[in-house]
């Protein structure tokens, strides 16, 4: 030994890149975290910070050009180029009701129409008040509690602080209250002013595009959707979901009970490879979206079709690759089998079959995230319905805040059900994972307990229970003698 250090030299770092080598638990398990956290990062940044991105205006206040057809709401996105020239239009409309004011011109309309008018100007405050806790949500028309807004904003006794309201705004709410309580300091319906108002000019703050919301804004209108009360008419966010995870596993469920049976066979006989895949190799370059007028016609437009659908998407490919699989056997099993004496059938359930189910296990997990990626189409077949028709609603309003909601929601899903089916196999195939642990076995005997106790159960009913055995003669059959007795020769 050398003075001064150590007889146990230091374990050299394991290289973060080697070819075919494993990084180990704890470097994967960090990765697989960054694979996640890395684009929600990208999406955070490119929604909060303020110097990367933001080509709209989101609306905090909106009002009513008279000069254009289009109209605009709170929450709307519009283009920083038109925010500055919808400001601009407002106040040029805002100074034309001045002038008519002090030219004690008339304004146009009836007295009646005029009220209504005023107070859709007076509404405008309203998501403000509803940002800053000033009303509920159901108080956005409540044309009392706002006329109470207008006065405590007039009179400095309410300051907007979240979102903020401009001193130009707040100018505009002390000259809107000095017609306003000119003729009632508290709301009356009966003696609101129809003298004309000014508008509130537009205000919002920079943002995304509605295409791309922020990610609190997702978060939050999921929760909401998921926390909605039960409304009579229409399905909760649980029926929904329930409802596309039937499609998308009937519809699975379906294509296994074909496609297994099929696939083994052509990988196993050329006989049924030459009759089957030839035409599966022809017809799964159909789309099977072009199939949904037919068989709209073959099963109504309920659930039929969706299901359809996706056995159709999903059993062409299911052949093919389990056929593929299955003629990847190592030949090397099927030659010894053949040497202790199988013969064809014993070949196909002792050896093919047992040889390939942990791969095959893996092909129909692959193959249920392809079931999913039709879930959107066979939706939209016949009568809209699950997550989809929530998605293409909401989507023609362009309210993508709460489609994504939906859209991560199914990502979700497939992602723990796959995670779940590969826990499973650990447990259902624990040869194929070098897993020799008496865990998974003992999983493995308690999810087989059921199967295995019927087979038995089976088997002593049959023992129980023998078929009756040919009766001999006594002069065939002597004590002790186990030889079959001869045959009966007739004369």
């Amino acid at each position: 030994m050398i003075f001064g250090k150590s007889s146990q030299q230091k374990k050299p770092r394991e290289p973060w890149f080697a070819v075919r080598r494993d990084l180990g638990a704890r470097r994967a398990s960090l990765l697989t975290l960054v694979s996640f956290l890395l684009p929600l990062g990208i999406w955070c940044l490119v929604s909060y910070c303020p110097f990367i991105w933001h080509p709209d205006v989101r609306l905090e206040i909106a009002a009513n050009r008279t000069d254009v057809n289009t109209v605009f709401t709170p929450g709307d996105h519009v283009g920083k180029d038109y925010f500055s020239e919808f400001q601009e239009g407002i106040r040029r409309q805002n100074d034309q009701t001045r002038q008519l004011i002090q030219s004690g011109g008339e304004w146009e309309g009836t007295e009646s129409g005029r009220r209504r008018a005023n107070k859709k100007y007076l509404r405008q405050i309203a998501p403000i008040a509803i940002a800053n806790g000033w009303l509920s949500g159901d108080q956005a028309e409540d044309d009392a509690a706002i006329y109470e807004i207008w006065r405590d904003l007039a009179t400095g006794e309410k300051v907007a602080t979240d979102p903020p309201i401009t001193k130009e705004n707040v100018s505009i709410a002390q000259e809107n209250w000095a017609v306003m309580s000119a003729k009632s300091l508290t709301y009356d319906s009966d003696n609101f002013p129809d003298q004309p108002l000014v508008q509130m000019i537009p205000q919002g703050r920079p943002s995304n595009p509605d295409y791309l919301p922020e990610p609190h804004a997702v978060l939050l209108n999921g929760w909401k959707e998921f926390a909605r009360p039960v409304d009579d008419g229409q399905p909760t966010m649980a029926d929904r979901l329930w409802h596309s995870m039937t499609i998308v596993f009937g519809g699975f469920l379906i294509s296994c009970l074909i496609g297994i049976p099929i696939g083994v066979l052509c990988g196993t006989y050329q006989f049924f490879s030459r009759i089957f895949e030839p035409f599966i190799d022809f017809f799964r370059y159909m789309p099977a979206p072009t199939f949904s007028t037919l068989l709209v016609a073959l099963f109504l437009a309920n659930d039929a079709p969706k299901i359809a659908l996706v056995v159709i998407g999903t059993v062409f490919q299911m052949v093919l690759v389990l056929s593929k699989t299955t003629k990847l056997i190592d030949v090397s099993l099927l030659e010894a089998a053949q040497t202790l004496g199988a013969n064809q059938r014993q070949l196909l359930t002792k050896v093919v079959i047992p040889g390939i189910m942990p791969n095959v296990y893996n092909d129909l997990r692959i193959l249920l995230g392809w079931a999913w990626t039709w879930l959107v189409i066979a939706e939209l077949i016949g009568v809209k319905s699950g997550l989809t028709e929530f998605i293409e609603t909401q989507g023609r309003w362009r309210n993508f805040d709460r489609v994504y909601p939906i859209i991560i929601l199914i990502g979700l899903v497939g992602f723990f059900t796959d995670q779940i089916l590969a826990w499973l196999s650990h447990i259902f195939f624990p040869w194929a994972h070098g897993d020799k642990g008496g865990k998974s076995r003992a999983v493995a005997n308690a999810v087989l307990w059921f199967p295995r106790f019927l087979m038995n159960a089976a088997r002593e009913r049959v023992t129980d229970n023998p078929e009756p055995r040919p009766v001999t003669s006594a002069s065939t059959a002597r004590p002790g003698d186990s030889s079959p007795p001869p045959k009966h020769v007739s004369s």
